[in-house]
């Protein structure tokens, strides 16, 4: 994950490291391979200390979009799948020692998951209430008596929980803050805006990503680990087994009383190749490059021109203010390119060269994923701005005032003209 900045030369050079690409060290956390099902790193930590702002600043607004925290699966069969394969050699006398337990351990997820597909988990809801005490403790003059909290959530249930948890957590820290929340088909266009003409384009080159996914298939040691007869488990388990296996066991680390056997079925090595093929999915999906007409960050201009025209009308205002959007990964990550934080928004040739420059559903996208802007004023009226992905400071396409602030003014521009390309 990203480095802390402060404004001292030596820890100038950590933010300018910001963009270094995870060491292949790191590449072996089980649970950071989990890609988007990663739970939350800072639901029980706290994150890294924030650079305090330049002398005179004060913090008078804060826009914020956070992916919905750990869930349930989404697909029915993305629980049974597994369980009726590694059943077929169970009838057959042919599973080994750690194939009957993760069968066992399957079972019972499978059950639990009954009508709850998709919905928030227990763990869920601790990143939310986690994050929303931190902001609130963070910037006490934005939830104050007088300041003004406005949350927004998607019409689907795991998001609005989300946000009611997000409340109950800045609640906690200041109880008598005002607070608005709404769930409407009426703020869909900018909260998870449907781009057709994008989905179309990118559909054209799922055949890079299929070729992908060729080049990285899962190797099939773990099926040893599992079914005593290779030929047995190649002919009637290996088939619909994977990547659904590999999701339940990377997902029970959102969940209370799951058990954690992702490092016990899988080596790293096929956990990676697991990860890389549904990180591809998500590079091609959110990222600047000729394989898509460099049109798929542009999805989320709606939501950037609604924080910008969000953020005019508080700095026209004397009341402190907050607006919190509780959304979904799809929308996160493109919104993260569009805005070029760490240069992810930079031109990519290949799939490949962006998963090189850092371009990885971990670190981006974990469950209650989320960016936080911050802005500052001073007596003057001249307004900062701080960015936040994941609690962590980032860079912004502009030159930075000090450490990771600057001026909106600038970043306000650039961005109200890409907001209105499309």
């Amino acid at each position: 994950m990203k480095s802390i900045i402060l404004l001292s030369a030596l820890l100038l050079n950590s933010f300018a490291a910001l963009a270094t690409p995870p060491s292949a060290d790191l590449e072996t956390n089980f649970h950071k391979l989990s890609g988007n099902l990663r739970a939350y790193p800072y639901a029980e930590s706290e994150p890294p200390a924030q650079t305090p702002p330049p002398a005179g600043y004060e913090p008078f607004h804060l826009e914020h979009y956070g992916r919905h925290g750990s869930r349930w699966l989404i697909g029915e069969n993305d629980y049974k799948t597994p369980v009726q394969n590694l059943e077929k050699a169970e009838r057959a006398g042919k599973l080994t020692p750690l194939g009957k337990e993760t069968l066992e351990e399957l079972r019972k997820i499978e059950v639990a998951s009954r009508g709850r597909l998709g919905e928030l988990s227990d763990k869920g809801a601790l990143q939310h209430q986690a994050i929303g005490r931190r902001m609130a403790r963070n910037y006490p003059e934005l939830f104050s008596d007088s300041s003004q909290v406005d949350a927004k959530a998607t019409v689907v249930i795991r998001c609005i929980l989300s946000m009611l948890n997000g409340l109950q957590g800045i609640r906690e820290v200041a109880p008598n803050v005002s607070v608005k929340s709404d769930a409407s088909y009426a703020d869909m266009y900018f909260m998870n805006y449907d781009d057709k003409p994008a989905w179309e384009i990118k559909d054209k080159a799922n055949p890079v990503l299929w070729e992908y996914w060729k080049n990285h298939s899962v190797p099939d040691g773990y099926l040893s680990r599992l079914v005593t007869d290779k030929q047995f488990a190649l002919d009637s388990v290996a088939r619909g087994l994977m990547p659904q296996l590999y999701w339940i066991l990377a997902n029970t680390q959102g969940h209370t009383g799951q058990p954690w056997m992702l490092d016990k079925v899988f080596t790293a090595d096929e956990v990676r190749e697991a990860w890389r093929g549904d990180n591809a999915g998500w590079v091609l999906h959110s990222i600047d490059t000729p394989l898509t007409e460099r049109r798929m960050p542009y999805t989320q201009r709606k939501l950037l021109k609604n924080i910008i025209e969000s953020t005019d009308t508080a700095i026209m205002s004397t009341r402190p203010s907050v607006n919190l959007r509780y959304g979904h990964d799809g929308i996160l990550i493109n919104f993260i390119t569009l805005m070029e934080i760490n240069d992810f928004g930079k031109e990519f040739a290949s799939i490949e060269e962006a998963e090189a420059a850092g371009v990885r559903s971990y670190d981006l996208i974990p469950m209650a994923g989320n960016i936080q802007l911050v802005f500052y004023k001073n007596k003057e009226g001249d307004v900062l701005v701080k960015c936040l992905l994941n609690e962590e400071e980032v860079r912004l396409p502009a030159t930075p005032v000090a450490g990771p602030y600057y001026r909106w003014n600038e970043l306000r521009d650039y961005y109200l003209e890409k907001a209105n390309r499309y």
